[in-house]
């Protein structure tokens, strides 16, 4: 992302946060499997200069908006940094954030949350102590949590962040008793699970979706990358699916190979059986269910989940609403799943 200038009178901690956000926002898209961080550079003489991750082995944000100030010819020296995640300080494909920072002459950086990797993991906020920057650390950390949502997961759990596609018909029904489909929701849903596509890395079905459905699950109703195409178990040679990575076996294992081949978020599309799996086995990081103003009326159609459920009313599975939108006629209905909490410290 190419930084911007602003002239400014000044600002909370929590305004110039929420722009640091913003900016990171941007770079969904292209930074990961690396963080999304967005940056705002505050100088001395009132001006600010906005930073997102670019694309791997690009700069990180903080260098964005350093550059883009010296572009300008104003001072970083006693300037505050406002940044989305900890700055890096180890060498990777790039030089460590933090002797940047260091260099430039920063007097304070404000960071939102803590970075759980490793090589990172407070080290960056010791590096800057160590020469004497003043560094706040928590601002704005709920907002930037859910941003880096994805990242965050793959880090601390080494797997990737699930969510899981659904949708239904308001009686809970799947597809029709012939296995008929398409289309349960309207234009502006399907749009919606586009986008959907589009900020996930990898989306995820099983064989029986693809011999039945042959989808190709690619991004065509909004502008956005194709995700990496997974298939569990074997897709026939010529399903539109194609080129497409084929994993079987324990969840958990294919989760861990996902997150090996750098995907940070999963979104799982499958049909009945592969929703109940990862349901069942508590994989679900977040449920995204669109429901359609329509009944299917009868038992006989395909359920959400097809295995067995709670055997007692005390075993169901309850969810923290996020968010409920209307798209056209149908509803996206946003839950916080089995392994959400776990996404907080």
């Amino acid at each position: 992302m190419t930084a911007d200038e602003t002239r400014v009178d000044g600002g909370g901690d929590a305004v110039w946060m929420r722009e640091a956000l913003s900016a990171g926002a941007t770079a969904r898209r292209v930074a990961a499997p690396n963080p999304w961080v967005g940056a705002v550079l505050v100088t001395g003489d009132g001006r600010v200069f906005r930073g997102a991750t670019e694309a791997p082995g690009g700069r990180h944000a903080e260098v964005v908006a350093l550059d883009a100030a010296r572009a300008a010819g104003a001072p970083t020296a006693g300037a505050t940094l406002f940044v989305t995640l900890e700055p890096c300080t180890h060498h990777g494909r790039t030089p460590p954030c933090t002797g940047a920072l260091v260099a430039a002459g920063i007097a304070r950086v404000v960071v939102a949350v803590e970075d759980p990797d490793p090589r990172v993991s407070g080290r960056g906020f010791g590096a800057l102590r160590a020469a004497g920057v003043d560094v706040t650390v928590g601002v704005s950390r709920a907002k930037a949590e859910d941003l880096l949502a994805p990242y965050l997961a793959h880090r601390r759990t080494g797997r990737p962040m699930v969510t899981l596609k659904l949708a239904a018909t308001l009686d809970g029904r799947t597809a029709a008793a012939d296995g008929s489909s398409r289309w349960i929701t309207g234009p502006e849903a399907r749009a919606d699970v586009h986008r959907l596509r589009a900020e996930h890395d990898a989306v995820l079905v099983g064989a029986g979706t693809v011999r039945r459905d042959d989808p190709e699950l690619t991004v065509r109703h909004v502008a956005g990358p194709d995700p990496l195409r997974v298939v569990l178990g074997r897709a026939p040679a010529g399903a539109r699916v194609h080129p497409a990575v084929e994993l079987s076996g324990d969840l958990d294992d294919v989760l861990r190979e996902l997150a090996a081949r750098g995907v940070v978020g999963l979104l799982v599309e499958g049909g009945a059986t592969v929703a109940h799996a990862f349901h069942q086995a508590g994989l679900v990081d977040r449920y995204v269910l669109y429901l359609a103003p329509a009944f299917m009326g009868g038992s006989d159609g395909t359920p959400l989940f097809s295995g067995p459920g709670a055997a007692r009313i005390d075993d169901l599975s309850r969810n923290q609403l996020l968010s409920v939108r209307r798209l056209g006629d149908d509803l996206r209905i946003d839950l916080a799943g089995a392994r959400a909490p776990a996404l907080v410290p």
